[in-house]
This record gives structure tokens, sequence and C-alpha cells, in this order.
């Protein structure tokens, strides 16, 4: 599968107030004109304010497709410019929400790899303007994926991105955000994703030992 580049999105740390708490949040995402560098767990200039639930190796870059923002603009009846999802990628051409853990980008010199679904939390509900936005967007099973960063490079809009699919057993990112949300009684189907973060594991494995 080949795919292309079509914005490249970072942005800088900022505080907000959420029910008269103070919140850090780098959500808010705009697109860049300038390469930048897939190195470190980091994109470039971009920054990540809450390295508990994102950033990381696992959750180094993130990718939303176009496609999936011509359906939300579609429901949702309004424009939403790249970045709104706070991904980092933004790209056309690739079916991202059935992407395969493992599966493998080539963008410039990076290589990436597909690792796990975004499972959203409130900060994405301030982004929106919409408390009830996260539970929207579970329940659109369009969860965009997190990719790790195998090889650095530098990258920049319009690249072309060459997918190279994993031979290992493997599952979508979107079947892996449905069973977190709906279907957790399939958790045991994830213990056999080769390449699945040792997190999204023990996950897994609490929530079989839960239900037996």
């Amino acid at each position: 599968m080949t795919g292309k580049l079509t914005s490249l999105n970072v942005g800088r740390i900022r505080e907000l107030e959420h029910n008269g708490v103070p919140v850090k949040t780098a959500i808010y995402k705009s697109p860049t004109s300038d390469p930048q560098r897939l190195a470190n767990n980091y994109v470039g200039e971009d920054q990540q304010a809450d390295l508990k639930n994102h950033g990381g190796p696992h959750k180094a870059v993130y990718a939303y497709a176009s496609e999936d923002y011509d359906w939300w603009e579609k429901n949702l009846d309004r424009e939403l410019p790249p970045g709104t999802f706070g991904e980092n990628l933004t790209t056309s051409g690739i079916d991202i929400s059935n992407a395969k853990v493992g599966d493998r980008w080539n963008i410039g010199a990076a290589v990436l790899e597909v690792s796990e679904p975004r499972i959203p939390c409130f900060k994405l509900g301030i982004r929106m303007q919409d408390g009830r936005f996260q539970q929207a967007f579970a329940k659109a099973n369009r969860p965009g994926a997190y990719l790790r960063i195998i090889t650095e490079g530098e990258v920049c809009v319009e690249q072309t991105i060459e997918c190279t699919p994993t031979s290992e057993p493997t599952i979508t990112v979107a079947e892996i955000a449905r069973i977190y949300n709906s279907d957790r009684d399939a958790a045991v189907s994830l213990l056999d994703v080769a390449k699945l973060s040792d997190a999204w594991v023990e996950w897994a494995q609490q929530t079989i030992d839960k239900r037996s």
C-alpha cells in the first residue's frame, strides 16, 4: 500500500482550565511546512505534555487519515483542519484505523511501525469544545494509529508513505480499540499479537483475570 503525507503537524504545551483545574496539553497542533526529524521518540519541534499517557517508544508518532477527517466533517457538519485530532501525521491513501500492529511505514529516510490505537482522554473533548466527544470518538471506532520510530530520519509534507505489512500474528488497531471500548470478553485475542506493547498485554491479561 502506498499513501502520502498530506500534513505534518506540531504543537507546543499550553495550560488550560478544565472544571476549575489547570491542565497541560499539547493536543493543539498546527500544520508546518518545515521538515521534522523523527528521533528519540519525538517529532521534531512537537511537544508532549503528558508523558505517562502519550509519547514513549510505542506512542512516539500519531497518525490520522484525511479520509477519516472527511467522515467526521460530514457527520459533524463542520470543517476540521489537519491536526485537529492531535495527530503528527495526516495522511491520504492509507486506511489507518485498519492498519495492523507491526506494519511498517517508510517515509523518506524514516521507518515507522504501527503499534496501537489512540484511546482518547478528556482533552480531546476540550479540543473539540464538546465534553461528549470522547465517547463519540470511541463509538466511531476510527482511532488512528500510534507508531514507533524504528529508523530515525527527517520527513516533510507531500512525501510518499510506503507501507509494508507484517508477516507476524497481528490485529488491526480498530479491532484493539473495539475490544477496549465495547467487547472486553475478546481481550484474550490480544495475547497472540506479536508486536503488541507490554502495556496492552498487561491490560489484556488483567481484563481476562477479572472475568475468570
